[in-house]
């Protein structure tokens, strides 16, 4: 899998180095919380999805769909997290991190497409209501309140700043909403009889799945395409590696995703002739870890032609076609 481009350990003057430090492993609980959260859900998917049929109501039905999909989340969430445990060997240099995105995207996924559905048997609805059994509708819906608000409260206790496990949180968020808009649903047709109202609801859980739905997928598709995370502006964190004591230039910046929570960077760092590089690399590490939690950074540092920084501008740079924009100390100009 691909994660971005980066300099080579190895320069012209032979002052190259790479500052490593990895960041990861999903603590074991994630695992029990997960596990704990499928074996409720299982349970009572099987009891909803009967009295669905029974009552003839279209929202216990997208519910116990929603749980179905609710479960296979935290299925692929629990793969996700042992296949990401599995250390870095051969062509896999980063490890399986990235499976735990193929997860995230996954479930954004199937929340689109089951909004999709359910928001076409929805409106079909609207325009000719089948009969609902409104008493069944309620007091299944209380019951499935309980069960998401367990599941939902367990699945919180994980580790949520994976995108893996915040897929599978979203998707029982999103079915514990379901379960409040079906038992309004259910107290309107007990009392007044008015059946358009389970489509009513289906509705209103189809427009918080898509909420969610586009939200997973837009940000796995991010650390996909390699974009920098959203909380980290590369322009400002290469002025400010170029501000820095002893570097004269910034350019081949680089700042990914390896894997949710995990950024990297890497650039090509030139400094003042005579300056330490191993100073210099260590110090941009460092201020990196501290003010960015950029842990995993590999920089490329050399000294400066002497023409590079009389003219002031790129030329005897060691990059002729370096990629994306290059950012200057102002001691170079």
């Amino acid at each position: 899998m691909g994660v971005g481009h980066a300099h080579g350990n190895a320069s012209a003057n032979g002052h190259a180095h790479g500052g490593h430090s990895h960041v990861h492993a999903t603590p074991d609980s994630d695992r029990r919380w997960l596990a704990g959260a499928l074996a409720v859900i299982a349970v009572f998917m099987v009891g909803e999805v009967t009295v669905g049929i029974l009552a003839g109501s279209l929202a216990l039905l997208s519910d116990a769909a929603h749980m179905l999909t609710d479960a296979a989340s935290i299925v692929l969430a629990l793969w996700a997290i042992r296949l990401a445990a599995r250390p870095a060997a051969g062509r896999m240099t980063f490890g399986w991190k990235r499976v735990e995105i193929l997860s995230a995207q996954a479930n954004g996924l199937t929340l689109l497409l089951l909004a999709a559905w359910l928001g076409y048997e929805a409106v079909r609805r609207l325009i000719t209501p089948p009969p609902v059994t409104g008493g069944l509708v309620l007091t299944t819906a209380l019951i499935g309140v309980v069960v998401n608000l367990l599941a939902t409260w367990m699945i919180s206790r994980a580790n949520r700043t994976s995108l893996n496990v915040e897929g599978a949180y979203q998707h029982i968020l999103n079915d514990l909403f379901a379960f409040i808009a079906t038992a309004v649903a259910g107290v309107v047709i007990v009392l007044t009889g008015f059946e358009r109202a389970d489509a009513i609801a289906t509705l209103v859980v189809v427009a918080l799945m898509l909420k969610a739905g586009v939200g997973l997928v837009r940000a796995s598709s991010r650390i996909f395409l390699e974009a920098a995370p959203v909380d980290l502006d590369p322009t400002a964190i290469g002025r400010a590696m170029a501000a820095r004591d002893g570097v004269v230039e910034v350019h081949d910046l680089h700042i990914w995703e390896i894997t949710s929570g995990s950024p990297a960077l890497s650039a090509h760092v030139l400094v003042q002739p005579g300056r330490d590089c191993h100073a210099v690399r260590e110090d941009l590490a460092h201020w990196l870890a501290d003010d960015h939690h950029i842990e995993h950074a590999t920089l490329q540092v050399d000294h400066a032609q002497p023409e590079l920084i009389q003219l002031g501008s790129a030329a005897g740079a060691h990059c002729e076609d370096s990629h994306g924009p290059t950012h200057r100390s102002d001691r170079a100009n």
